[in-house]
């Protein structure tokens, strides 16, 4: 057998995924591996904790995984693996931010597109979990970030934009542009609401923006934005454009959805993409 030392273990494009894991109710590591796989790039996870079924059901049991992530991320340097992709989602403290920073730091290499998906905030409001000081210090790891991929509620925090439910195309247009002007090359504000559509505004340096659309179907559903980070964040490592791969997202989503409907799949339980994965071939 050949000796570990002498081994490559990077012959392979690679993404390295930091969010929580997730037992039941298909959200985080649980959608985003098969999505990145599909998509024909190896994915390697870090979890920052691990749940039974996510928070928005009843009950539900957890462990949270920050002690364990920088004796963990240590192993991998030793393999030293080396990635085209580095995604990030929910951050349950101020230590995982910081850990995340310094993965960054360490892994991140000319070839490396990071993507960060700032799991903040919906509705107007930040998460119960998240305090100002995260938000802050979040602000910062966008900063590395190439792409990034917040909500409309992510997006006023990261700026400190009073939110509201109303935005026009030009109000949007700003705050992504402020948001990349802290260093990110792109900017994706999802989720924007209309009355028979949600949109996604794209911004890009140097290229400016475009709004894409796509049908209102049913209600929202756990993890769709992380499957929505997923598809961006292989795209981005398989050269896939900005638009073409959001335009990819939200059709995929959109189709997800319909099908959860025909089912009858409770909104909890999130989308049943497994039906339909091979549409990402």
């Amino acid at each position: 057998m050949q000796d570990q030392k002498q081994q490559n273990h990077n012959q392979q494009k690679k993404i390295a995924l930091i969010n929580d894991f997730t037992g039941f109710g298909r959200c985080s590591i649980a959608v985003q591996l098969p999505v990145i796989s599909m998509m024909k790039v190896q994915c390697c996870a870090v979890p920052t904790a691990i749940f039974s079924d996510h928070t928005a059901y009843d009950s539900f049991y957890c462990t949270d995984y920050t002690a364990e992530m920088e004796p963990y991320i240590e192993e991998w340097k030793k393999l030293g693996l080396k990635f085209q992709g580095i995604c990030t989602g929910f951050l349950g403290s101020e230590e995982q931010i910081r850990i995340v920073g310094e993965f960054i730091h360490t892994f991140k290499e000319k070839d490396t597109t990071v993507v960060v998906d700032p799991v903040m905030g919906d509705g107007g409001k930040r998460y119960a979990t998240y305090t100002e000081e995260m938000c802050r210090k979040m602000s910062e790891v966008v900063q590395y970030a190439d792409i990034v991929v917040p909500n409309v509620t992510e997006a006023c925090l990261l700026t400190g934009t009073q939110y509201k439910e109303e935005w026009s195309s030009g109000e949007l247009e700003r705050l992504a542009e402020q948001i990349a002007g802290s260093g990110p090359a792109k900017v994706v504000i999802t989720g924007i609401e209309k009355k028979n559509h949600v949109a996604n505004l794209c911004y890009e340096k140097g290229a400016g923006y475009e709004m894409i659309q796509t049908e209102k179907i049913g209600s929202p559903r756990s993890g769709t934005g992380d499957i929505f980070a997923a598809i961006i964040a292989a795209d981005a490592v398989n050269g896939t454009g900005l638009t073409e791969s959001v335009r990819k997202a939200s059709g995929f989503i959109g189709k997800c959805i319909q099908r959860s409907v025909e089912l009858e799949i409770p909104l909890a339980d999130g989308i049943c993409f497994e039906e339909l994965l091979y549409l990402l071939k």
